[in-house]
């Protein structure tokens, strides 16, 4: 078996848990391969440099059946590490060392019983659906999915506006700061600070959020993930640019995207007798009594 171990040189790492994670690698029989922006720490924890065939750049190409990525660090770096994949069915799990984090629900400490796991083939998995983006980037993006939302925003102090189709029927022009369109799984990232609503991973839907909306109306809507949304920016008197996940891209005045759920599937790895609404209440703290 195989894994592809992904991290950020942000995410504060010692060089202790590195040696810890290469140690339980090397316990199961792993082959392995490390991205280019982490090799370098693991290299100076480890003591000696990795092969070049160990090592990936952008894309993680073919792999063989079994592969599984692992994701060193937070939310981010997970949906990072899912971008490289560019939509290979590959099992996804999180090892979290960031804060608060609704993907990389298995923690930063017993990497040996982790990983004994997976190579026992004992790794459960869930499907997660992704969206699919064409339309008018600034540059052509290395993947036109995204896990979590894309989304549409001002950047500076002009308004924007962005007309809004759904299966060829207008729901509504957004003026204000931009629009987000988000998967189940990302309705507890960016969509729910802008009070869209906590929707179950394995839901078939997808939603708008509207972002400070200059009409106090506007809430966002859920709609089935069979549809097509269309989406025209308004920027004349603003600059705007457009997210996929943790990604941005400038946009001008007149751009137009088009989004549907994607025919590629992640599967997320999710740790065992812990399900979603264990994970919202944990990370949530619902049900902490704060009046004392």
């Amino acid at each position: 078996m195989k894994i592809i171990l992904f991290s950020r040189p942000l995410v504060a790492h010692t060089a202790e848990e590195i040696c810890q994670l290469f140690d339980a690698v090397h316990l199961f029989g792993f082959d392995f391969a490390v991205n280019e922006e982490f090799a370098p720490l693991v290299e100076q924890a480890i003591g000696k440099p990795l092969p070049p065939e160990k090592i990936y750049r952008q894309h993680v190409g073919r792999q063989p059946e079994g592969t599984v990525m692992v994701c060193y660090g937070g939310d981010g770096t997970l949906l990072e590490g899912v971008h490289r994949l560019c939509g290979a069915p590959i099992p996804v799990m999180g090892i979290n060392a960031g804060h608060l984090g609704f993907l990389t629900s298995a923690p930063n400490a017993g990497f040996d019983r982790l990983f004994k796991r997976i190579a026992e083939g004992d790794l459960r998995t869930e499907p997660r659906s992704m969206l699919h983006v064409e339309g008018d980037f600034s540059r052509q993006p290395d993947t036109q999915l995204a896990l979590n939302e894309f989304t549409v925003q001002r950047h500076g102090a002009g308004m924007i506006s962005v007309e809004t189709y759904v299966d060829g029927q207008m729901v509504a022009t957004y003026h204000g700061d931009g629009v987000i369109v988000s998967t189940p799984t990302g309705s507890t990232a960016y969509s729910l600070s802008a009070g869209g609503p906590v929707v179950a991973p394995t839901c078939r839907c997808l939603i708008l959020s509207p972002l400070a909306p200059h009409n106090l109306t506007m809430r966002p809507v859920v709609i089935p993930d069979t549809a097509v949304i269309t989406l025209h920016v308004h920027a004349r008197r603003s600059e705007a640019f457009v997210t996929l996940d943790n990604r941005n891209y400038p946009v001008s005045h007149g751009a137009t995207f088009t989004l549907r759920r994607a025919e590629q599937t992640i599967f997320l790895a999710v740790p065992h007798n812990i399900s979603f609404y264990d994970t919202l209440r944990d990370k949530m703290m619902w049900g902490i009594d704060i009046r004392s």
